[in-house]
């Protein structure tokens, strides 16, 4: 059983690893939090993109106060947008996108189900934090906003970037019913004859904005500039801290796609080492946090560049600018670009763009983890319920594999029917060590066991556990997923510890179909990992409980199976 018990300890470990790095990330060294005071005038150039010139060094100085900058302390008007699934300001400075709420998508679930149950066992109901998850935030401590803008290029008049402001017809708008797209306009005139229309598009059920920038050339001479889209944030945690949702951390940070290197991760410690400076045709830049995410896509045929910077108070800005366009005078051109901002949902954000749905990170697993995830997505077509899917899925690894636990589990009952000659044996060469382990090794040649026969099973249901751990910590489907009864979100742990309980009982009863090991000491050992691993699935998603109480209780059926078969067969008589 040496071979079966190094498994166990190898998936004990991993474990442990996974915990660990949870708790790294909560209570490992955290970016210092940018002050309301940092925002100053002197970011207006800071954090324009790297590599094009601003606005502010191409006219004349005299003409710096026309619009084009406005000071940072002054305010401006705050423009509120709904959809049915968004909730959002634009500030008509610099037409900048904040406070974007998600409507479908509550901080936290009330449980009605979960809080009753609580009331019968003289438990007080938990409060629940009901409002929409918020991605952009204009709060200095959680800043995060979409910015967006034009670049003269030198020599021509200043064109509105993100510190201009812009003017609107209203204050609010809304998507009324029957209505499937809204238009929000906003407009900027420089005292030199640019015209310029930022016009913000939004769809019914949809987290995809379009941005169209309209500049009319009436300056007298050409104008050639670029169109640049950029996202800035402040890192922040929000749930740091919290071990009971240590295991659920996902990345955090910038993301980057291009055809030539596919997706890549820039995280804040690559933006403090160096800038990014890429160019390539198509492509996106994102942020992501777990489960959501927000990206600039600019369109795919043309050349971008995309860049990153780290502002001083300690702000990140990934984005991208598009080449030079030239208007001729008295003539218009039209920059257009696409902001997404909402949950990270495969199926929707590949029609969306190319490699959009990657920024939904399942590790170095991602190979079994999207196989995992499309089963999930097709047996939920039918079931309507992600506890069901899970269960499904379950039943699916278990027929997929069923030759090789059938061989495992074969091999097993044969180890343990032949138990009692090992020790028999042990207790005859107790003095003599190489013989007893030449006839050990010869009783497993008679009786056609292979000690080895049931370490390969378990050796493929680690990687097949890991990447349905990162499934069900990563997709938004799963966030706040009912299954059934008391089980009112998949995505965390058992709100009452029943599964991994149950779970800890299937795994005690597994154990005790398993050969026991000859040495008293390490059948000890073993009669141990129940209790330890119903400690860790504690702290676990429900649903992951959910697939191992399954997937146990299934191999409890088998096992008990086989060894009944095997048992009914006779042994021939110990070797001298």
């Amino acid at each position: 059983m040496d071979n079966i018990r190094f498994v166990l300890i190898v998936a004990f470990a991993m474990i442990m690893l996974l915990l660990w790095q949870a708790w790294q990330r909560d209570y490992g060294p955290q970016p210092a939090v940018a002050q309301a005071e940092s925002v100053a005038a002197a970011n207006i150039k800071e954090d324009m993109p790297a590599g094009a010139k601003a606005p502010e060094l191409t006219q004349p100085a005299e003409q710096q106060t026309s619009g084009s900058v406005v000071p940072a302390q002054t305010s401006a008007p705050v423009i509120t947008v709904r959809t049915d699934v968004l909730a959002l300001e634009i500030d008509t400075r610099g037409a900048t996108v904040q406070n974007l709420d998600l409507l479908d998508y509550p901080i936290e679930k009330d449980n009605s189900v979960v809080n009753s149950i609580r009331k019968l066992v003289g438990l007080a109901s938990a409060e629940k934090n009901r409002n929409p998850v918020r991605l952009f935030n204009s709060s200095p401590e959680k800043m995060f906003t979409a910015q967006s803008g034009l670049i003269a290029v030198s020599g021509s008049a200043a064109a509105a970037d993100h510190h201009s402001v812009f003017t609107a017809q209203n204050s609010s708008y809304q998507l009324a019913d029957g209505q499937d797209t809204l238009s929000v306009p906003l407009s900027w005139t420089d005292q030199n004859g640019l015209e310029i229309t930022k016009t913000f598009v939004f769809k019914r059920g949809s987290y995809e904005i379009a941005l169209n920038q309209i500049v009319k050339n009436n300056t007298g001479k050409e104008w050639s500039g670029r169109q640049y889209s950029q996202l800035l944030k402040t890192p922040f945690n929000e749930n740091q801290g919290n071990m009971l949702t240590a295991g659920m951390r996902a990345y955090d940070g910038g993301v980057i796609y291009t055809e030539k290197n596919k997706y890549q991760k820039i995280d804040f410690d690559d933006m403090v080492e160096t800038d990014l400076d890429v160019t390539n045709p198509g492509g996106w830049v994102a942020m992501i946090q777990h489960y959501f995410a927000s990206a600039w896509i600019p369109p795919s045929d043309q050349e971008n560049r995309f860049y990153t910077k780290h502002l001083k108070d300690e702000r990140y800005v990934i984005g991208s600018y598009s080449p030079v366009v030239t208007v001729p005078n008295n003539s218009e051109t039209s920059f257009t670009s696409r902001l997404f901002s909402g949950p990270k949902v495969q199926p929707m954000m590949e029609k969306i763009a190319t490699g959009l749905e990657l920024t939904v990170d399942y590790s170095v697993l991602t190979f079994i983890g999207k196989p995992i995830y499309s089963l999930l997505n097709f047996i939920h077509g039918f079931t309507k319920n992600w506890g069901f899917a899970i269960i499904g899925v379950t039943l699916c690894i278990k027929l997929l594999m069923f030759p090789l636990t059938q061989a495992s589990f074969i091999s097993m009952a044969k180890m343990r029917k032949v138990q009692p000659r090992l020790k028999e044996l042990q207790e005859r060469f107790s003095d003599d060590r190489q013989r007893f382990n030449t006839e050990m090794m010869a009783l497993y040649k008679k009786e056609k066991v292979n000690p080895l026969g049931g370490c390969l099973p378990i050796l493929i249901q680690i990687p097949v556990f890991m990447s349905l751990y990162w499934v069900l910590s990563e997709t938004v489907e799963f966030r706040q997923a009912p299954f059934m009864l008391w089980i009112q979100d998949l995505s965390v742990m058992d709100p009452f510890l029943v599964l991994p309980l149950v779970m800890g009982v299937t795994m005690k009863i597994q154990q005790g179909l398993n050969p026991p090991p000859i040495d008293p000491v390490q059948a000890k050992i073993m009669k141990m990992f129940p209790v330890v691993f119903t400690v860790f699935f504690l702290f676990f998603p429900a649903g992951l409980v959910l697939y191992w109480v399954v997937n146990n209780t299934l191999s409890i059926i088998q096992q008990t199976y086989i060894t009944k078969k095997i048992n009914a067969q006779s042994l021939g008589p110990v070797g001298h």
